[in-house]
């Protein structure tokens, strides 16, 4: 009799370990976007009348419709200084300095992540562009011990592209709450020892809701582009599209500045919200 009592005492225990089930009623979805007309411009003029919403083929009534015209931005800076950008290291630093000039307000938070094999935080999240330059000032001039992001990884070639999207959207961009976020990257989009691969780059960025913007710089051979400065540039338009984004070619003399339309027009958010059916309001949270 003992014996059972102490089992059964072992089972309560167990029990009393699992983790309850939290089952949430949920009738009302958000779903925020931007729109753009066909020439690639932000549409701020919309109302709840322009949209239809449809599941399985049957209308879905909108329950509230809004725009959010100030949102604060989340931004994270991603600079290649690996060797095919040596020669645009000093255009890097001034353009760097020109966005956080023009684009950043007091109510937005940055980041800048440098990269070439190493993903090393620069400048941690600042409302203020001067830590950041500071930081990229020490960087470049060597001194200052810089955190990595992501884990240790044993790279054998110069450049990780990739990884540095990642993970500045999963160690960075994922722990911010509201707002908008983005990825302003420097880059002319090529890669060769990231553990990731593109896929990885623009799913992480979807799924953080998080929209890529390229300044691309690419280094000509004798005046014309190599097989890999082709890809470069196809990656570059081909993440920015996919999340979102934009890209600009700064040799073709797209500046900075040009940024400042497309990133704060980000906060021409719409909402709307829309009644969901009966059989999908149960929520299940393990």
């Amino acid at each position: 009799m003992r014996t059972l009592l102490v089992v059964l005492s072992l089972i309560g225990c167990a029990l009393a370990q699992v983790p309850p089930r939290i089952q949430v009623d949920v009738n009302l979805v958000n779903i925020g976007f931007t729109v753009r007309d066909a020439r690639g411009a932000l549409s701020a003029d919309l109302s709840g009348n322009d949209f239809e919403v449809f599941e399985d083929g049957v209308p879905q009534r909108i329950s509230f419709f809004a725009r959010s015209l100030d949102v604060p931005l989340t931004l994270g800076l991603i600079a290649d200084v690996s060797g095919s950008q040596e020669h645009f290291i000093k255009k890097h630093h001034r353009d760097v300095e020109t966005f956080l000039q023009d684009v950043l307000s007091p109510r937005d938070r940055a980041f800048l992540v440098c990269f070439g094999n190493h993903l090393r935080l620069v400048g941690d999240f600042s409302a203020s562009g001067a830590p950041l330059l500071d930081g990229l000032q020490r960087f470049e001039r060597g001194g200052g011990h810089f955190p990595e992001i992501g884990p240790v990884e044993d790279r054998v070639l110069g450049t990780a592209f990739y990884d540095a999207l990642y993970y500045a959207v999963t160690e960075k961009l994922s722990h911010t709450e509201g707002g908008r976020r983005a990825l302003i990257v420097f880059s002319d989009g090529e890669d060769n020892s990231s553990a990731h691969h593109m896929m990885d780059a623009i799913e992480t960025a979807q799924t953080g809701d998080t929209r890529i913007f390229g300044l691309r710089y690419t280094q000509r051979e004798h005046g014309r582009l190599t097989a890999r400065n082709k890809y470069g540039i196809s990656v570059i338009e081909r993440i920015a599209r996919e999340t979102g984004g934009a890209d600009f070619d700064c040799r073709a003399g797209r500046h900075p500045r040009d940024l400042q339309a497309d990133q704060r027009g980000t906060a021409v958010l719409v909402r709307i919200g829309l009644q969901i059916h009966e059989s999908r309001a149960g929520w299940l949270i393990p």
